[in-house]
């Protein structure tokens, strides 16, 4: 049972601060396992690459078997449940227009003083995305983390896919064919990415790494970082759903539900006006979790993490929000527009009694990477920004120089920097400042 309290009691805020800690401060110390396998893959290569797959993973693979061929990729299609194809065409239709719509515009423009300023906007030449693999086809995580990549410009997107005992959902590759991938790779685990950040003779380094990934894939991107760029870090996955009474308590409690069956870890919490309200969410999730094939992992998350709040009017939900940041916020009230507009912190807000996060997951649009430990507080979701870079342009005639460079040579010899000051006031009229 999920633990329930009320923001009226004098106690809430120590209690409340303790309980959405509680998931979040859970950390696998993997580290010094994952260094050492990247160390390795990072002299070794291709060897260490193989060895890791066929310990971790039971696959022999070498150099001429590691990667996918595109006639498999586009065989893979018609051995796809042909509903299951469709819907993925329809959300990758949806993702890619709700992306394109995203894309930044490049600017130029004269400041009035002779000076020429702007920015324009490149993608990275590469990234790879790491995506879970084996027999559960979470296929539209390739789809939210390779289409933002494509619509943006990347020129050579690569996937890490593993592959336990060779199995592999023909909807995986699918995926991939569909949104574009241009090389999909039999491995995972820390190696894949040492593969990715470093480079072995048959995998080409990238630019960037994204996608979601275990204990030791999110260490080993931490690792990796800085010599490419990486997404997030994830972790546990999160909703706060703020409802009133005029809910159908079978519908908050799916919700609640489809958040906790993620992992033990993840955290699923409900904000309330209604006392009975309560009584009859907490009855439907108890009735639903009986028939949930993943009940055992419901169950733990539900019982560890679950959070229930009471608050006095349904306005007073919104500084409670903030302090989550949410990964996704749910608002089933009757004016959801109004209150979206006071949060300031969430991953993404889905409007209305209508709008279940699950269609977040799968076919609303935006990606579903979200920030998730509370770091919507500072970072966004993954879009075509994650792999666009932004590159400022200065132009200066004579006539500009000359009216700003004199503060510039100011200024660098205030902080010392005689070369700096030179640089600028040779160009001046008569080489004076």
């Amino acid at each position: 049972m999920a633990r329930k309290l009320s923001a009226r009691d004098s106690g809430f805020e120590d209690a409340f601060a303790a309980l959405i800690l509680k998931s979040r401060d859970e950390k696998s110390d993997v580290d010094g396992v994952v260094s050492d396998i990247l160390g390795d893959v990072r002299v070794r290569g291709d060897a260490a690459v193989f060895e890791y797959t066929k310990k971790f993973d039971g696959l022999d693979i070498d150099a001429s078997s590691v990667a996918f061929g595109k006639d498999e990729l586009k065989a893979a299609e018609a051995q796809c449940d042909v509903g299951a194809l469709k819907a993925m065409r329809e959300a990758s239709s949806r993702i890619r227009d709700y992306h394109q719509r995203q894309m930044p515009k490049n600017e130029e423009y004269d400041d009035g003083r002779g000076i020429r300023l702007g920015w324009k906007w490149t993608a990275v030449s590469s990234a790879g995305l790491y995506v879970p693999g084996g027999t559960a086809p979470l296929f539209s995580s390739v789809l939210m983390n390779a289409i933002p990549a494509k619509v943006a410009g990347v020129d050579r997107l690569v996937v890490t896919m593993p592959t336990p005992r060779g199995e592999t959902s023909p909807l995986m590759l699918a995926a991939c064919s569909l949104a574009g991938v241009d090389e999909v790779y039999r491995i995972g685990g820390a190696q894949a990415i040492g593969a990715l950040a470093y480079g072995t003779a048959t995998i080409k380094p990238v630019d960037k790494i994204v996608g979601p990934g275990n204990a030791y894939v999110a260490s080993a991107k931490k690792q990796v970082f800085g010599v490419v760029g990486i997404d997030m870090v994830a972790g546990p996955s999160e909703v706060t759903i703020v409802a009133d009474a005029n809910n159908d308590p079978d519908w908050i409690a799916a919700d609640l539900l489809a958040q906790a069956e993620h992992d033990a870890s993840s955290q699923s919490v409900l904000i309330t006006d209604d006392e009975k309200f309560v009584d009859r969410v907490t009855a439907a999730v108890e009735a639903q979790l009986k028939t949930l094939p993943r009940r055992d992992i419901a169950s733990k998350s539900w019982a560890d993490n679950g959070m229930i709040v009471v608050v006095e009017k349904i306005g007073d939900a919104v500084p409670i929000v903030d302090k989550i940041a949410p990964e996704h916020l749910e608002l089933a009230i009757e004016d959801p527009a109004t209150m979206a507009r006071q949060i300031r912190h969430a991953g993404a807000i889905f409007l209305g009694r209508h709008s279940p996060e699950a269609l977040g997951d799968y076919i609303a649009g935006p990606s579903h990477v979200l920030p998730t430990s509370g770091s919507a507080r500072f970072s966004s979701g993954l879009g075509v920004f994650d792999f666009l870079k932004r590159t400022s342009l200065i132009g200066c005639g004579p006539e500009g120089l000359n009216d700003i460079g004199p503060g510039a040579v100011a200024m660098a010899r205030a902080e010392s920097l005689d070369a700096h000051a030179r640089s600028v006031s040779l160009r001046l009229k008569n080489g004076k400042s």
